[in-house]
C-alpha cells in the first residue's frame, strides 16, 4: 500500500529518476515532471501530497513556483531542493509556502525523514479537509433544499451575513428549519472551527433557564451542589443559538441584552464577571414587534438582536419544493430502514402539494418516514398518507376535488385497495363492467 503520493520536479534527468526511485523503495508513489509548466500539467489530473522541486528549473523559478501551488492547492507541502551556497532561496521559499527546503548533495538519510513529516502533515490537512466538507454537506447550506424564490432570497440573506459577526434574528413559523440556518450561518463564519450550541428557550423555566445559559456556582441554590459552566461559556469562541426566544422571562432579557452589549455576564450566585467571545442568533415564531407592544418583550433587546432579520417561508409558500424535499426525505429513510422503495407515485406528490403543512418541513419529514415504514412496495402512494390528507382544508378547496373525474378516479383508487387489487371484485363492487374498469385503469394511469 502506497504511503502517499509525490511529484518530483527536476530538469536533471540522473538525479530526478535516482531520488524518484528511492522514495519508491521506501514506499512512495512517485511521479515525474522536467519542467515547472509539466509539473503544474500534472497537479490537473494527479493527486499529489507532496512535491519536491528544484530552485533552478529551466521555465519557472522554484521559488514563484511554490507560491504559485500554494494558491491553488494549498493542502499540498513543498520541499525545495537548492544548489550549496544559494540556502536564501530555501528560505524565501519556506516564506512563500514550503513546507522545508534540502541542500543538493546531502544524505539521502535527511530526505526519507524530511519527505514523511512532510507527508504526515499533508496527510492530516486532507482529513481535516474532507471533515470540513463533511460538515457543510451536513450543516451547511448545501443543506438546504429548494429552488423557489421564497427559500432563495433566505439563502441568500444568511450566506451574506453568514461571514459577519452580526447578530441575526431569524423568523418563522414552528418547522420552518430556523436551526437548520442557524447552524449553517455558524458553519459559513469565521467561528466555524469553535462550538455551535443551541438552546430552546421554552423548554425551561425562569431560574433553570438562567443556570442553563449563565451556569451557577456550587450552593447558589438548592441542588447546586457543584459549580456548572453555562451556555455561553460552552460556546466561547463560537455561536449561540437561542430558539424560541419570545418565551424568555422579562427578567432574563435584561442579562441577555447585558451580554450582546458587553460580551460578559455574572453567573448565579457569583460576584466575579465572566467574559466571553459568543455570536448570538436568535429565533422565534411569534411577532415580536407585538411582544413589544403589548409589553411582553423588551424593546432594547428587540432592536438589538434584529440587526439582521432573515424571515424563513412556510411550505405552504414554496409548494414546488415539496417534490424535491420529499424525494429526498423518501431517499434518506429508505435507506436508514434498509427497504427497497425507490419513489413515489404522481398523486402521492400531488397530495402533499396540495397540503396545508400547519408543521412546515419538519411535518413533511415526519410524514415520510411514517410513509416508508407503512409502505409494502417499492413506491410509496397515497394508501399510506393519514386520513387528513383526504379531508384538510387545503385539499378540499382545492380545484382537483370538484372535477367529476378526479373524485371518480379516487373512488376507484379506493375500492382497489379495499379489494386489495381484486380487479372482478372491484368492477362488481363499482356495478361496472370488467372491460370497463380497465378502459378507466388505463385513463387514470392505475394499470
Amino acid at each position: 500500500m502506497s504511503k502517499g503520493k509525490l511529484l518530483v520536479i527536476d530538469d536533471e534527468e540522473r538525479l530526478r529518476k535516482l531520488l524518484a526511485r528511492i522514495l519508491q523503495l521506501e514506499g512512495f508513489e512517485v511521479i515525474e515532471a522536467a519542467t515547472a509548466k509539466d509539473g503544474l500539467r500534472k497537479l490537473e489530473h494527479e493527486v499529489v501530497d507532496v512535491i519536491i522541486s528544484d530552485v533552478k528549473l529551466p521555465d519557472i523559478n522554484g521559488i514563484e513556483l511554490t507560491k504559485t501551488i500554494k494558491a491553488a492547492y494549498p493542502a499540498i507541502e513543498i520541499i525545495v531542493l537548492t544548489a550549496y551556497g544559494t540556502i536564501g532561496d530555501g528560505v524565501t521559499a519556506i516564506k512563500n509556502g514550503a513546507f522545508d527546503y534540502i541542500t543538493k548533495g546531502d544524505d539521502n538519510e535527511k530526505i526519507i525523514p524530511l519527505v514523511n513529516k512532510a507527508m504526515d502533515k499533508a496527510v492530516l490537512q486532507r482529513r481535516v479537509s474532507d471533515l470540513e466538507t463533511k460538515l457543510s454537506s451536513r450543516f451547511g447550506f448545501d443543506r438546504i433544499v429548494g429552488t423557489s424564490p421564497a427559500i432563495t432570497t433566505a439563502i441568500n440573506l444568511a450566506r451574506r451575513v453568514a461571514g459577519t459577526d452580526t447578530t441575526v434574528l431569524i423568523l418563522g413559523e414552528t418547522g420552518t428549519g430556523k436551526e437548520v440556518f442557524a447552524e449553517a450561518i455558524h458553519q459559513a463564519s469565521p467561528r466555524s472551527a469553535k462550538p455551535f450550541v443551541a438552546i430552546n428557550c421554552s423548554a425551561f423555566g425562569k431560574e433553570l433557564l438562567e443556570s442553563e445559559l449563565f451556569g451557577h456556582k456550587a450552593g447558589s441554590f438548592t441542588g447546586a451542589i457543584k459549580d456548572k459552566k453555562g451556555l455561553f461559556e460552552e460556546a466561547n469562541g463560537g455561536t449561540i443559538f437561542l430558539d424560541e426566544i419570545g418565551e424568555m422571562d422579562h427578567e432574563l432579557q435584561a442579562k441577555l441584552l447585558r451580554v450582546l452589549e458587553s460580551q460578559q455576564f455574572i453567573k448565579i450566585g457569583d460576584t466575579k464577571i465572566t467574559k466571553v467571545s459568543v455570536r448570538i442568533l436568535a429565533a422565534t415564531n411569534r411577532n415580536l414587534q407585538d411582544e413589544v407592544a403589548k409589553d411582553q418583550f423588551r424593546s432594547d433587546l428587540f432592536y438589538r438582536l434584529s440587526v439582521f432579520q432573515i424571515t424563513l417561508p412556510s411550505l405552504r409558500d414554496r409548494r414546488k419544493d415539496i417534490p424535491v424535499l420529499a424525494k429526498m426525505f423518501i431517499h434518506q429513510y429508505a435507506s436508514k430502514v434498509n427497504t427497497q422503495i425507490t419513489g413515489a407515485t404522481a398523486d402521492f406528490y400531488n397530495k402533499l402539494e396540495v397540503y396545508n403543512w400547519p408543521g412546515n418541513v419538519r411535518e413533511l419529514k415526519n410524514i415520510i418516514e411514517r410513509a416508508v415504514i407503512m409502505c409494502d412496495g417499492t413506491e410509496l402512494d397515497t394508501s399510506v398518507l393519514p386520513y387528513e390528507f383526504d379531508s384538510s382544508p387545503a385539499a378540499n378547496n382545492s380545484a382537483s376535488t370538484f372535477d367529476l373525474s378526479a373524485i371518480e378516479q379516487q373512488h376507484i383508487q379506493r375500492v382497489l385497495k379495499h379489494t386489495q387489487g381484486n380487479r372482478a371484485e372491484t368492477a362488481r363492487l363499482l356495478n361496472i363492467g370488467i372491460a370497463t374498469l380497465y378502459r378507466k385503469l388505463k385513463e387514470y394511469g392505475l394499470d
